[in-house]
């Protein structure tokens, strides 16, 4: 048998889209007319460049069911995939949605259309067909940007910190969101080749090129437009530094967030090097070549991931993208997943479909508690999902026969499967804060594994292999990141370890982290899925279907091979895989590998020795152990008891503009999935490109100041401190206090709102976050009772995130900077 987490050490690298109906005429819309509304480790999952993990995605829920829990209910989606049902939120998803628009093919969204392109709308009489077709076009771009992770019809939070207008809401917004749907669609249209920023003006008016040049500068920069391995994207020549000489980064770990970061960095004219641990790329995502040595076999062969395996949502998936570009072919996995008990033989279809929806009414009772207890309770409990699901169980008589109860008990390590943790660590108020933001579309292999993607990813990328990062020490000149062999000095770096070796704390930082990264490290969750591979001599188990599940009487090992993939129809050989998920992947690796895969073939005995099937010994098989794996410790994240979705963004937070942070545990939308590292991993590079053209800023403005007076002016102005400013504040309530932009005085003007968190702390300094707010809605909220439910506003209505001063990005410097000039006249 062999340990999966082992690698080939590879050789070193190297220290036209459819034109729109007329053009469009940006222009504000009337009110009155806009009333239309892993492992798997790593699934699509994580994706190494955090340090080597494994992932899975989720997979498509069926609808909630809101009666009281009962095994006589009955459901109509028996056909829906079973490897990972999650269920869908039952509170708002995180995107504010007040005052958006639902661009629709109706007679108002026709009124809207013949705006936008210029059209005078004819009062009582129905749109033109040209209007409609405009209508239709706009509905689809905005579906589009939906699919990206953009709010369609307001900014994106980078958006805002980015200052792609230069003020929040009015015509520039609703014009400037157009602009960029429109370039994202055509775009979407055709990934082999790059957008300029022409292209889009050839369908929007000449007076909108500004727009058009802020949209499409976003874009690129955030890698939303011309990403990926197209050749015609990677010919493009380099974008010119925001300095010379080139900003050099240094990036910790070589999975798919690393990877991202590293080649969108390139292009933007850095110099870059990864550090990587381990002898190969790619993390936590893995591609096995599994050989016959048996004689009487001798061209058997399949490939296999230990890791990430599965793209779980192909809609709108930068995976999705890549794959396309590069020719790979996309298998859906099918829906058929069919239930063997114990003895082998096969669950009651209408049992099956009874404990199912039995099993998705106690989610729906979980959810219905959360939501009392957040009406209910000010500051909230938080309990394991595991107890609360169980207690609904137990209160309702759910499963109480046998053969019902082993099969609820399947439901549930499919949960666990989902999450890389027992039920009994998730956190019952967050556990799944991300299915709001679920990609749509199939769940898809991708034939001959997800290697593939790694090999093109770091072809031409300068890796270190085998450098074992002890140290990251950083300060105001630049970082220095130590391994067991040498060090490396860059400007700034990027650590894309998993949170599994941050728990572990193998990586010194100097200066210490900040407490409250430290604090979110230690809260989120961090669990374990394993697998059994094996290569047999051929397929006995009918390669038509991908998945099928086993039942077990025992339900403290529910987890144990609980389901089967058939890689047999996309490995090129007769390839199975057993998953080990909640407290069974945790004893699985306390055994050894040979008693682990006899233990796999006894149950596959009992599944196919009684329909006559004889099970042959494989020609070759691997355990994995990803929870021993010292670049890993673990396979993907989950939301753990006493956590949420905001330790997400904390553990994402950049730590004096040096030390940035990437990997699939630091994306609040797509956490535990492969897509979800690589989008992080793009995210940091363009955070880290703001932050050197900040710095390069800096430093002009220092080289042309020569007059010794103007000088004093600027040291004056950085030392006005911005607490004695809050203490004569133009509105204050509550905890929250707010300074308007002195130099307008538009309801629609930002202005800079600070909000108190608990007490001051001896030596801590100030507990404050800050966040920029229209003042208009100033008054909103301070008309409202109690700082929670103006926090709970702010964030749900207003989308205003509360964030360190360091978080407010150049609209919120230049916002205190007009403040701190006011304050000296």
């Amino acid at each position: 048998m062999e340990d999966g987490n082992g690698a080939q050490p590879p050789p070193l690298p190297p220290p036209d889209a459819p034109e729109a109906a007329g053009h469009l005429a940006l222009v504000p819309m009337d009110q009155d007319e806009d009333q239309a509304a892993a492992a798997e480790p790593m699934e699509d999952g994580a994706a190494g460049g955090d340090a080597a993990e494994p992932m899975e995605e989720d997979a498509p829920t069926s609808s909630p069911t809101p009666s009281a829990p009962s095994t006589t209910a009955a459901v109509d989606d028996s056909t829906v995939a079973r490897k990972r049902r999650r269920r869908k939120k039952q509170f708002p998803g995180m995107i504010p949605t007040a005052g958006v628009r639902v661009l629709r093919a109706s007679s108002s969204s026709g009124a809207t259309a013949a705006h936008l392109a210029g059209i005078p709308r004819r009062r009582g009489r129905p749109p033109t067909n040209s209007s409609l077709r405009l209508a239709r076009e706009l509905d689809s771009e905005a579906t589009i940007a939906l699919a990206a992770g953009f709010p369609a019809d307001t900014l994106s939070e980078d958006e805002v910190a980015a200052a792609v207008i230069p003020l929040i809401g009015g015509a520039d917004q609703a014009n400037y969101l157009v602009v960029r749907n429109h370039i994202l669609a055509l775009w979407r249209s055709n990934p082999l080749s790059p957008v300029a920023s022409n292209a889009a003006l050839a369908s929007i008016r000449a007076e909108h090129a500004p727009l058009v040049a802020a949209a499409h500068s976003f874009l690129s920069d955030h890698a939303y437009i011309n990403f990926g391995l197209a050749p015609s994207i990677v010919s493009l020549p380099p974008i010119p530094p925001p300095s010379h000489p080139p900003p050099s980064v240094l990036i910790v770990g070589a999975g798919f967030a690393g990877l991202a970061a590293a080649r969108h960095l390139m292009s933007l004219g850095f110099k870059v090097a990864i550090v990587e641990g381990r002898l190969r790329p790619g993390g936590r995502v893995f591609t096995k070549t599994m050989r016959s040595s048996a004689a009487d076999y001798p061209d058997i062969a399949a490939s296999a991931d230990l890791g990430g395996s599965v793209l779980t949502g192909i809609n709108g998936n930068p995976l999705g993208v890549i794959a396309r570009q590069l020719g790979f072919p996309l298998h859906k996995v099918r829906d058929k997943c069919p239930l063997y008990l114990p003895d082998g033989r096969p669950v009651d279809p209408g049992m099956d479909d009874r404990v199912e929806a039995a099993f998705n009414q106690l989610l729906d009772k979980v959810c219905q508690l959360r939501q009392v207890i957040a009406d209910s309770v000010p500051h909230g409990v938080d309990v394991s999902l595991g107890m609360a699901l169980e207690a609904f169980r137990a209160a309702h008589g759910v499963a109480a026969e046998p053969e019902e109860r082993m099969l609820l008990d399947w439901h549930l390590a499919n949960l666990e499967y989902a999450n890389a943790a027992p039920l009994a660590d998730l956190s019952m108020a967050f556990w799944d804060q991300d299915d709001p933001y679920e990609m749509g579309g199939d769940h898809c292999f991708i034939p001959g594994g997800n290697s593939q993607f790694v090999r093109a990813l770091a072809d031409g990328v300068p890796i270190f292999y085998g450098q074992n990062v002890r140290r990251i020490q950083y300060g105001c000149d630049g970082v220095l990141v130590y391994t067991d062999k040498q060090t490396f000095r860059g400007d700034m770096a990027l650590c894309t370890v998993p949170l599994g070796v941050l728990k572990k704390g193998d990586i010194d930082f100097v200066p210490e982290l900040p407490v409250q990264k430290r604090e979110a490290i230690q809260r989120l969750g961090f669990g374990l899925l394993n697998k059994v591979v094996m290569l047999f001599p051929f397929d006995f188990w009918d390669g038509r279907i991908d998945t099928f599940g086993h039942l077990t009487e025992d339900s403290s090992q529910r987890g144990e091979f609980f389901l089967f993939y058939s890689y047999s129809s996309v490995s090129g050989g007769p390839l199975l895989v057993a998953l080990v998920a909640g407290e069974s992947a945790i004893s699985f690796e306390k055994k050894s590998p040979m008693e682990n895969v006899e233990r796999v073939l006894d149950t596959l005995k009992k599944i196919f020795s009684p329909m006559g099937i004889e099970v042959p010994n494989p020609l070759q098989a691997i355990c994995t152990r990803w929870g021993t794996d010292k670049f890993s410790y673990g396979s993907y994240s989950h939301v753990a008891v006493g956590s949420s979705g905001d330790d997400y963004d904390i553990l994402a937070e950049s730590v004096g503009d040096r030390i940035f942070f990437a990997g699939e545990a630091t994306n609040r939308r797509y956490p535990a999935t492969m897509h979800g590292a690589l989008l992080s991993g793009y995210r940091e590079a363009a955070n880290i490109v703001r932050a050197a053209r900040k710095r390069a800023k800096k430093v002009d403005l220092s080289e042309k100041i020569v007059v010794s007076y103007e000088v004093k002016d600027i040291v004056k102005d950085d030392n006005i401190d911005l607490d004695d400013l809050f203490r004569t504040p133009d509105v204050a309530f509550g905890g929250f206090s707010v300074l308007h932009d002195p130099s307008v005085s538009e309801p629609d003007s930002a202005s800079l709102l600070r909000v108190g968190i608990g007490a001051r702390k001896l030596g801590s300094g100030s507990l404050f976050l800050y966040g920029l707010i229209m003042r208009k809605n100033v008054t909103e909220l301070a008309a409202m009772e109690g700082d929670e439910q103006r926090l709970s506003t702010l964030y749900r209505d207003f989308g205003t995130k509360l964030v360190g001063l360091d978080g407010l990005g150049d609209a919120g410097e230049s916002l205190i900077s007009r403040i701190k000039a006011s304050s000296k006249k």
